[in-house]
């Protein structure tokens, strides 16, 4: 029982006619925790009896602390795995599940709420609405109907389209607390220092070192409305980076969803993508360059069909690579943006491109030479070829990346990741970067919507 004596004696023990409901709420190690802060945490009607987390590895078997928890939970709330869900259920006399996870198909949501149901538990999807904090500065949102869609090299051309009007901007990112909570509850980074004084995954570093780089203020961590009263000190602007295709935590003013014609159709086969979409002010059509005429076909007709009130704006990346010379003729190990690769999807990147641009002889599989929990996502994510994505979740698992990488034979590496994972990994192979960046022509009509709607 996680409940406090007072509540105990108010009905939580057990089903009566004035007993308030016990709830679990399935995540992931972020949206989970906020819908949690929102809805449940002084909400004397429920009683949170667990967590259950999934997608991202080693985030389970923790407890949400008593520092976050509130005073109706005393000793915190556990955090179990999802594959305990049904035992979760039959013990806490579970009456409501609320999912609160993002980037998993239709199908998926609706297998997971008719087990719910099978058990006699209600299944809730909590909306936007109900969930965003409203705040006291103006709010930007870049949002997507996946992971991989390209909102990092959008947020970021936002950002530097903000320092250029002289607005101070806070970038506040997707939650990833894969850590001690307590420790993350408000964390600010404005030097490369801060992402080791935070101890921040490969996944962190990638969404944090480049903005950090160009010197644009983040915030991330846990409780989202004290980030942002501790924002608003700061800053004329806030910058919501978000994450995956979930929904942003804070109300937009003016709110940037990318699809992806790569992948033409998840825009509206995936959870809570539709969502995202019909709520968005600009649609950005991202990766034209590269995407098929049906694809793109495909998505525009989407968006009139379901939001034909937003502003569509076509975009690319650009990508580029130093002496890309030194790739022609060359065994390549590719390294690509892990979760784009593992629940995103996708089969390659920006390294994968690059590769095949500039005349690599050789895509290297990297599968016979995986070690440890790299060889396990590589086996659980089987779509994946000859790409290897970059996991970083632990110590432990960093480490594996590097025997990985060391035992693959190539003569050259060429990551695509957004942080310079060249500077993490302490291999003897030679390592080029690929960058990617939005081009001109779409961060400039970002830049036009963005003071006529929201700075004029």
């Amino acid at each position: 029982m996680h409940c406090s004596k007072s509540d105990l004696k108010n009905g939580f023990e057990g089903k009566t006619n004035n007993a308030r409901r016990n709830v679990l709420i399935m995540g992931a190690a972020g949206r989970d925790f906020h819908n949690f802060n929102t809805i449940f945490r002084n909400n004397s009607a429920y009683c949170v009896k667990a967590f259950t987390a999934t997608q991202i590895p080693f985030i389970e078997n923790r407890t949400y602390p008593p520092e976050l928890s509130g005073p109706f939970y005393p000793n915190g709330i556990p955090i179990y795995p999802e594959s305990e869900l049904a035992e979760c259920l039959k013990k806490e006399k579970i009456d409501e599940v609320v999912f609160s996870y993002s980037d998993v198909s239709n199908e998926e949501v609706m297998q997971k709420a008719a087990f719910c149901n099978a058990r006699g538990a209600d299944f809730t999807l909590l909306s936007a609405q109900s969930t965003m904090l409203r705040a006291n500065k103006p709010v930007i949102s870049v949002c997507a109907v996946r992971t991989g869609c390209g909102k990092s090299q959008t947020s970021h051309a936002v950002a530097r389209m903000l320092s250029k009007l002289h607005k101070k901007t806070a970038v506040i990112r997707h939650p990833m607390p894969y850590g001690d909570l307590r420790a993350q509850v408000c964390q600010r980074y404005e030097s490369l220092a801060d992402l080791d004084r935070h101890h921040c995954t490969i996944e962190e570093r990638e969404e944090y070192e480049a903005h950090i780089t160009t010197g644009h203020l983040l915030f991330a961590g846990v409780d989202y409305q004290q980030i942002l009263n501790e924002a608003e000190k700061e800053v004329d602007v806030i910058l919501w980076d978000g994450g995956n295709n979930d929904l942003p935590f804070y109300k937009p003013d003016l709110h940037i969803v990318l699809v992806d014609p790569h992948r033409p159709g998840h825009e509206l086969s995936y959870y809570p993508s539709l969502a995202n979409l019909q709520l968005a002010d600009v649609v950005m059509v991202a990766k034209v360059g590269t995407a098929s005429k049906e694809g793109i076909a495909a998505v525009e007709r989407n968006i009139a069909r379901f939001n034909s009130k937003a502003t569509v704006v076509m975009g690319d990346s650009v990508i580029a690579v130093e002496q890309p010379e030194q790739i022609r003729g060359k065994k390549v190990l590719v390294i690509e943006d892990g979760p784009t690769l593992t629940h995103g999807g996708m089969r390659y990147g920006a390294a994968t491109i690059a590769a095949q641009k500039y005349g690599a002889a050789e895509i290297v599989d990297p599968r016979p030479y995986a070690v440890g929990s790299i060889k396990g996502v590589l086996e659980k994510y089987s779509h994946l070829e000859r790409v290897l994505p970059a996991m970083g979740y632990t110590k432990q698992q960093i480490r594996e990346l590097e025997k990985t990488v060391e035992s693959v034979p190539c003569d050259l590496v060429l990551v695509g990741t957004p942080l310079d994972l060249g500077n993490l990994l302490k291999v003897s192979h030679p390592v080029a970067r690929v960058t990617y960046e939005l081009d001109q022509a779409a961060a400039a009509s970002l830049g036009e919507i963005i003071s006529k709607r929201l700075l004029s």
